[in-house]
């Protein structure tokens, strides 16, 4: 089959890319390659891969021949408030938009990766996908209004679309903004890391080759209109993750403790029961067996000249 994958240089799109093109699919891989990290970092996630350099707000994709899309572009990052407001509305917002119009247009399914961020602090854990949304971050709260332009296209124009709500992934190229990256980074380095909040803070942690296969199965299975959690089969607090990456390292990590930073949740926690019944899919990858392959490959890139 025929797919397109944008974002294809992050971290999770660079690895469904080539996992699709292990399937034997062809695939059209889309980046826009904006400056939120080092853009480096995406030429060397996109290494082997052919890569449009698209801006998705302002061109339209040709979806002539396309089976489906997966839409992972994006503006991440929680702490989004401010004048960076505008880039998340237009990177999220503007940009999906357009996604699920020309999708709509073609008759393409499109399966988009939103957040857990949607929900904010959650009414209750684990969280169900009929959980209230109540995100607490600008960027939580464009992500749910991808999801509500996704519902809109569907009921006005037809569009095929499945929704996915990410829960923390982490492995080989996270985002060098993500909290395990820098705890990672900073181990690998023997710099010191700044750690918001008093570390009890908790998160569904989800490797990235499960979430990969987790996304694929939602093209492939996932119910037309239907939203989906893709949670790690485990939860820990950051004090855990940290005690588990001192461990696989043989490190002790530098900790420098700062307040809390607004958009932070408490806690994330994935009900993962529908997608388990619908798609057969569940996380196998454990904490322990993900963050020593994240370190694997972190600290090799650190020890290569």
């Amino acid at each position: 089959m025929k797919f397109v994958v944008t974002g294809a240089a992050g971290f999770i799109g660079s690895q469904l890319a080539e996992r699709l093109l292990d399937g034997g699919h062809d695939i059209v891989a889309v980046d826009c390659f904006t400056d939120y990290y080092d853009a480096a970092l995406k030429e060397e996630n996109a290494a082997g891969l052919e890569v449009a350099r698209l801006d998705l707000a302002e061109e339209t994709l040709d979806l002539a021949g396309v089976d489906g899309v997966f839409h992972l572009a994006g503006q991440p990052g929680v702490r989004s408030f401010g004048d960076v407001f505008e880039e998340y509305v237009r990177r999220n917002l503007l940009a999906s938009r357009r996604v699920f119009e020309a999708a709509a247009a073609a008759g393409t399914r499109v399966v988009f990766a939103s957040s857990s961020s949607i929900y904010g602090d959650a009414e209750r854990y684990p969280t169900p996908e009929e959980s209230e949304p109540r995100p607490i971050s600008p960027y939580g709260i464009t992500k749910l209004g991808c999801e509500q332009l996704a519902y809109a296209y569907s009921q006005g124009f037809g569009l095929d679309a499945v929704v996915l709500r990410y829960f923390t992934f982490y492995g080989p190229r996270q985002r060098p903004d993500m909290a395990l990256a820098r705890i990672v980074g900073a181990l690998a380095r023997g710099s010191s890391f700044e750690l918001y909040g008093d570390g009890l803070q908790s998160r569904s942690f989800t490797y990235v080759s499960d979430g990969v296969e987790a996304t694929i199965a939602a093209m492939e299975r996932g119910r037309t209109g239907t939203v989906y959690n893709v949670g790690g089969g485990e939860e820990a607090t950051m004090r855990e993750a940290i005690a588990t990456l001192e461990r696989v390292s043989g490190r002790t990590l530098d900790l420098v403790e700062r307040p809390a930073a607004a958009g932070d949740v408490r806690r994330t926690s994935a009900d993962v029961a529908r997608i388990e019944r619908d798609l057969g899919w569940r996380a196998t990858t454990s904490l322990q067996d993900g963050l020593q392959a994240q370190w694997e490959w972190a600290s090799a890139r650190v020890a290569a000249p």
